[in-house]
């Protein structure tokens, strides 16, 4: 059976790993080459884009995939409406395998926005020391808002994609740890933090980390993402997914 992961997540990570080994699967991992050095996969990967939704469609024909699984990251909206419209297309079963949202819990100070602009001006006027963890590909609307001491995360160095005065950048990846994340928001002084709602255990210690401290966290929506696809919230329920559409008892 040849299945094909649109990855980015741990998600598809953690599925990748399941299906590795096994001789009546051939699954590929494809990745979209936001990060020049990716972690080793155990299955055959594939990095770059397909060329919109024709692309996609030609390659689900020429590799003969039976079975796709959209793992992306929750804010890759584009890419799971493209596999939603090329496997109607080419008549290929697709599961979208889509992480919960992060819930607001008692003690959280959340601003919750719907796009990266809102968030820059839910930051204010006043100058503010910001903690930014929403990805270098979104760092460009905060040289808006020069004014604020921005302390940015992200795995791949920023260069100038946040020109603005006052910038401490930290390259790292997750998994992160509650004890740490608070540490350093203690030792940057950081009063308010942003971050995507990407949900998933492996950042989730920031926010745990902001609502100890008391700290307000700028919360940016999640983009719509197609209805029409079969959906489930874990990795054991899309690898069983796959067992029934093999003919296999899970």
């Amino acid at each position: 059976m040849r299945i094909l992961i649109l990855g980015g997540t741990t998600e598809a990570s953690a599925l990748a790993a399941r299906l590795a080994g096994r001789s009546d699967v051939s699954p590929l991992l494809s990745m979209a080459g936001r990060t020049s050095d990716p972690r080793p996969m155990p299955i055959p990967t594939r990095i770059g884009g397909f060329g919109g939704v024709a692309g996609l469609a030609g390659f689900l024909r020429e590799e003969r995939v039976e079975a796709v699984i959209d793992a992306t990251h929750p804010f890759a909206a584009v890419m799971s409406r493209n596999a939603a419209e090329a496997c109607a297309q080419v008549r290929v079963p697709l599961l979208a395998l889509r992480r919960p949202a992060w819930t607001l819990q008692a003690g959280d100070h959340w601003i919750e926005v719907p796009s990266m602009a809102a968030a820059v001006r839910a930051l204010g006027e006043a100058p503010r020391r910001v903690f930014l963890t929403v990805g270098r590909l979104e760092l460009a609307p905060f040289a808006a808002a020069p004014q604020h001491t921005y302390l940015v995360r992200t795995i791949e160095p920023i260069g100038e994609a946040l020109p603005v005065p006052n910038v401490v950048a930290v390259q790292d990846r997750a998994p992160f740890h509650e004890d740490a994340e608070r540490m350093l928001m203690q030792r940057e002084r950081v009063e308010v933090v942003v971050t995507k709602n990407s949900g998933g255990s492996a950042t989730y210690p920031k926010i745990a980390a902001a609502r100890s401290l008391g700290l307000p966290v700028v919360v940016v929506a999640r983009p719509e993402k197609p209805h029409n696809v079969e959906e489930v919230a874990s990795v054991d329920a899309a690898h069983d997914w796959l067992e029934n559409r093999h003919g296999r008892t899970p």
